[in-house]
């Protein structure tokens, strides 16, 4: 089967939902975007009996794209921040791939959203905010792999504390969207990024001004940028 026919499943596995949909070789979608809540507790074998759940409502595939929340090293796990701990050391990859019996590439679910969104020129960069707060950096539309900028320290805890969902509760909106703008502004100087995007499903609390090289993308681009994960060496 040629390139310019396959059909990629977009599969999006976030802490308080999974998600899925299929692409064309253009990255088009081909379905509606299903999604079910996360298993609580969400160890690896009942959320994987959730996403064997949602493919039996897609149609046939060619190769598997996946976005986790976390570090993925060739197709393992390395963090599990937002799942259960039983996901340390889970070999993500291989696992579908037996599972499914389909070529299966895997990244981090910001990695993924990002190449929903970039453009791939210069030095661009994603947060998003959910959860948790995912981040990955590009260069000419290629991904630097590893980034968890969330788990960096800044100001006196990390980036995820005040920035996912445990600092918005903590916080409330308004001094949430302070504390952005300040992360904002923070990112901006450590990395010199050329654009920066938004993502993910807390954008629409956003209540601020960004300049034009400041962009909020939709939610989607998690499974968009499917598609891209088979051009890229990198991930």
């Amino acid at each position: 089967m040629g390139e310019k026919s396959l059909v990629t499943l977009a599969v999006d596995i976030g802490g308080s939902g999974l998600k899925m949909l299929c692409l064309d070789a253009e990255g088009k979608p081909l379905t509606e975007r299903l999604r079910v809540p996360t298993p609580d507790p969400s160890t690896p074998a009942r959320l994987l009996a959730g996403l064997d759940a949602l493919k039996t409502k897609m149609p046939e595939f060619d190769r598997v794209s996946v976005g986790y929340p976390g570090v993925i090293k060739k197709g393992v796990v390395l963090s599990a921040a937002n799942l259960h701990p039983r996901w340390l050391g889970f070999p993500l990859q291989s696992a579908l791939q037996k599972r499914w019996t389909k070529p299966v590439r895997v990244a981090n679910d910001a990695a993924v959203q990002g190449f929903g969104a970039i453009q791939g020129r210069g030095v661009e960069m994603i947060i998003t905010l959910g959860t948790g707060m995912g981040s990955a950096l590009f260069t000419d539309g290629r991904l630097c792999p590893g980034l968890e900028l969330g788990h960096h320290p800044w100001l006196k805890k990390t980036y995820e504390d005040y920035l996912g969902r445990r600092g918005l509760k903590k916080y409330g909106v308004k001094k949430w969207n302070k504390l952005l703008r300040r992360a904002v502004a923070q990112t901006a100087a450590t990395f010199n990024w050329d654009h920066l995007y938004l993502g993910g499903g807390n954008t629409k609390l956003i209540a601020l001004q960004f300049r034009p090289n400041v962009t909020i993308v939709s939610n989607l681009d998690g499974l968009l940028g499917g598609v891209a994960l088979w051009r890229d060496e990198a991930v």
